[in-house]
């Protein structure tokens, strides 16, 4: 029987549109007023500053609020303006899609890595939100690293110009990776099956997360190297390549069960 594909909703991350099945939320619809009474501010309006001395009865809350989702608005703009102009467009660029200037854009970014990092949370929930109910509706280790795979590409494929502007970041120290937040998320996931598989077998189920880690390092350089060579087979081919590699090693743990000294003789004391 054919496994149906998994999908992950890229239209959701901002406001344009590439996909409607699985994925992040976009944010919340503004409300009829800001927290001084007068129409919310939409992006291209002119910036107000937060009232000064908020009384203690709910305007600091209501004002709060209304900054967050003025912050979602902006990250909506940026993605489209990624989406447009590239990975490697500048801060005044991203202002200028936003309709504002670049001194009202750091007032809510700092800078641009913590604009990164607020599109890779974009990116990141829209691919656990894809990877977790399509591993929840597969059965069997295989085709459950054959959906982990498809989701990551399908994701990488749909938004190209996204996922470098988050993964080509400077390095920067004390910059939080969300690259690497968003492995850990989907190792995490693939430890529970290979975890499971294991102690089927009887055995120590220790190896399950380096393993996880190590199956999603190898398709994040995969995901990586078929980018940045414009994509040379299609996302199909590499999902079957890439899956059948990897599956190669996690069925060997059956054959490693019977062999003396193998993986039974480990027994969990890590030596």
């Amino acid at each position: 029987m054919t496994q149906e594909k998994p999908s992950v909703n890229t239209a959701a991350l901002g406001s344009g549109s590439v996909g409607n099945d699985v994925g992040v939320q976009g944010p919340p619809a503004p409300g009829p007023a800001n927290p001084e009474g007068s129409p919310a501010p939409v992006v291209g309006s002119k910036e107000r500053e937060a009232p000064a001395n908020l009384a203690p009865d709910g305007r600091r809350a209501r004002w709060a609020q209304h900054r967050e989702q003025r912050r979602e608005e902006l990250v909506d703009a940026a993605i489209e303006a990624i989406r447009r102009l590239g990975s490697d467009v500048g801060m005044d660029a991203l202002a200028a899609g936003a309709g504002i200037s670049k001194p009202v854009l750091y007032r809510y970014f700092a800078d641009r890595s913590q604009l990164r990092l607020a599109i890779g949370q974009r990116l990141t929930a829209g691919l656990v939100d894809g990877v977790r109910p399509a591993l929840a509706q597969v059965r069997g280790e295989r085709a459950a690293v054959a959906t982990a795979v498809d989701v990551y590409l399908r994701l990488i494929e749909a938004e190209p110009e996204l996922y470098r502007f988050v993964a080509n970041r400077p390095g920067g120290r004390g910059e939080r990776d969300v690259v690497n937040d968003t492995a850990d998320t989907i190792s995490s996931a693939l430890a529970s099956v290979i975890g499971d598989r294991l102690r089927d077998l009887g055995l120590d189920a220790g190896p399950a997360v380096p393993w996880a880690h190590g199956l999603v390092g190898c398709l994040r350089a995969v995901g990586d190297w078929w980018l940045r060579h414009q994509q040379p087979m299609s996302r199909d081919a590499l999902t079957e390549y890439v899956t059948t590699l990897l599956w190669g090693g996690i069925a060997g743990v059956t054959a490693a069960a019977d062999i003396p000294g193998g993986l039974g003789g480990l027994g969990g004391s890590g030596g």
